[in-house]
């Protein structure tokens, strides 16, 4: 088993993690936006979320396909438990919250469609194009949308610090597996 991720992993990730920063960013403050604006914002906040459902659907079986480097044997096991259970939420959520998104725009009374990235029309959800009360589903899907951002927020914050800790304070190589032009930090025997 490799001690990296592969380059495919890794390509994905940076991906998948920067357009839903991106996205978690444009979400809370596109509604802000000048009103000449919000239209695109939206377009592009809703293009932007089916690509990384496709990207994670792709990531997925990627993952299920290719070993993962294992995580160091001197971790605590409630850290290895906590690591896989951030990254089973964080897998989660890179489907549901497009889901979702998707959802919230497929039941919306609005009936506005989505053009991805301006080159073609996706799609609505078949289902949830033929309701009857889309103001009252289409609302629901809104608040679950928003309730699983918060979510993903802070479980990227917990992503991110477990990194930098790994990096900077136990210094094990983990961020290093994600990042490979980055150099390993080592011990120093004041460390010790």
């Amino acid at each position: 088993m490799s001690n990296h991720y592969t380059r495919v992993a890794i390509v994905l990730h940076w991906l998948i993690g920067l357009s839903i920063i991106g996205l978690l960013i444009l979400g809370l403050t596109m509604e802000d936006f000048p009103a000449d604006y919000r239209k695109t914002a939206y377009m592009i906040h809703k293009s932007l979320g089916l690509s990384v459902l496709v990207l994670s659907l792709f990531r997925l079986i990627w993952r299920l396909t290719h070993p993962v480097p294992a995580l160091p044997s001197d971790m605590k096991v409630w850290e290895k438990f906590a690591a896989h259970a951030v990254h089973a939420g964080l897998y989660f959520l890179m489907i549901a919250l497009p889901l979702t998104g998707w959802a919230l725009v497929s039941s919306s009374p609005r009936g506005f469609p989505t053009i991805w990235f301006g080159l073609f029309e996706w799609p609505p959800l078949p289902v949830l194009s033929e309701i009857v009360n889309k103001k009252e589903v289409s609302h629901s899907f809104a608040n679950i949308h928003e309730i699983l951002a918060w979510i993903a927020i802070s479980l990227i914050l917990l992503h991110l610090g477990a990194a930098l800790k790994h990096h900077f304070i136990t210094r094990d190589g983990i961020l290093v597996r994600m990042l490979p032009f980055l150099k390993p930090l080592s011990l120093t025997k004041k460390d010790m």
